[in-house]
């Protein structure tokens, strides 16, 4: 077995079934094995699937893992060298996982190994290639400016404009679809189960890199990511607050407890300064109709406010999580990534 590609469902059976239908459509050049972990949704995905694609091995969660833990626990049922972490909301294109592991076995010490990401109208999904984050970017992370400076450092993402055929070094690939070597994986600890969801694929990037490896991003695979199909059906609050929260908590765990606090004042400041323009904003916002936006908007960031004060208290729910020790880089790890191909 080449590859096992390690699907999570959570309420996106519809999702999967065309996921896996594309993989079957767009892959062909190796063996591969399609493994979905269902956390906790009881949503008749595994009754569909044993009925539409009865090669699928089926994994349900009795409790809602996250997506880290799930994951883990399907590369517990992998049999591939490979392992292949794949969104459900995703849509194969043009022989796009061959592409991608054609590449993977080529490269030297690979760690995280990405593709390119488009969004559901065909643009560029830019968190596909990422820097590894720090206080400073965070703050400057707006549309505007990164549509102004594309190439910029403070995003990580030049290689997504340099137009090369072949894969390029980065900091961080997106986990909609994250390739690794599946010994490579257990070296590092796999995800991290600390995070409930959203900074799962940093902090494995981050651990690879530790490691001695090299994430790769590989433009020439394309893949298209429709986004946000598992979470939709959350409260944004919910989502807004968790991003925060887990950006947190890997700045705390990379970079040290006073670091992260910085962090998390800097989030309250920007959030004060949001809101405080939105207020100013308002009449404009009134005139053009965008009242239902500017709600949606003013929401956000009084609940990134209410983080940054403390008073977010579900999330310390996720602190009673265990985390995965990694092993010592200069033990097991060294001795796991070699060519790719090896």
């Amino acid at each position: 077995m080449d590859v096992s590609i390690i699907i999570v469902n959570w309420n996106s059976a519809d999702y999967v079934h065309a996921c896996i239908q594309s993989l079957h459509e767009q892959t062909s050049g190796m063996a591969y094995e399609v493994i979905v972990v269902d956390n906790a949704s009881f949503d008749g995905c595994g009754e569909r699937l044993a009925t539409e694609f009865p090669g699928v091995v089926f994994v349900q969660s009795q409790s809602n893992l996250g997506f880290g833990r799930a994951n883990n626990l399907g590369a517990k049922h992998a049999n591939g060298k490979v392992l292949l972490f794949l969104n459900p909301d995703t849509d194969i294109k043009d022989r796009a996982i061959d592409r991608l592991h054609e590449q993977f076995c080529r490269l030297d010490h690979p760690g995280a190994v990405g593709c390119r990401l488009l969004n559901s109208d065909g643009s560029l999904q830019k968190s596909c290639v990422q820097a590894l984050p720090t206080v400073l970017n965070q703050i400057l992370d707006a549309d505007v400016l990164q549509r102004w400076f594309p190439k910029s450092g403070f995003w990580g993402a030049a290689a997504l404009y340099d137009g090369k055929m072949e894969a390029v070094e980065v900091e961080v690939v997106s986990g909609a679809c994250l390739m690794m070597r599946k010994d490579v994986f257990e070296c590092v600890g796999g995800f991290s189960p600390e995070f409930f969801m959203y900074g799962e694929d940093l902090d494995l990037c981050f651990k690879a890199r530790l490691a001695g490896l090299r994430n790769y991003h590989v433009g020439q695979a394309v893949i298209v990511h429709h986004g946000g199909g598992s979470s939709d059906r959350a409260i944004s609050n919910f989502s807004n607050v968790l991003v925060r929260e887990s950006m947190s908590r890997f700045l705390r765990k990379s970079r040290g407890p006073l670091y992260s606090s910085c962090y998390r004042a800097a989030m309250c400041g920007m959030a004060v300064i949001r809101m405080t323009l939105l207020g100013v904003l308002f009449p404009a916002w009134l005139a053009g109709g965008g009242v239902r936006r500017w709600r949606a908007v003013f929401r956000k960031w009084w609940g990134v406010l209410r983080w940054g004060l403390g008073l977010e208290q579900w999330t310390r729910q996720y602190d009673r999580l265990e985390p995965v020790p990694v092993r010592p880089m200069d033990g097991a790890v060294k001795s796991c990534p070699g060519p790719a191909g090896n």
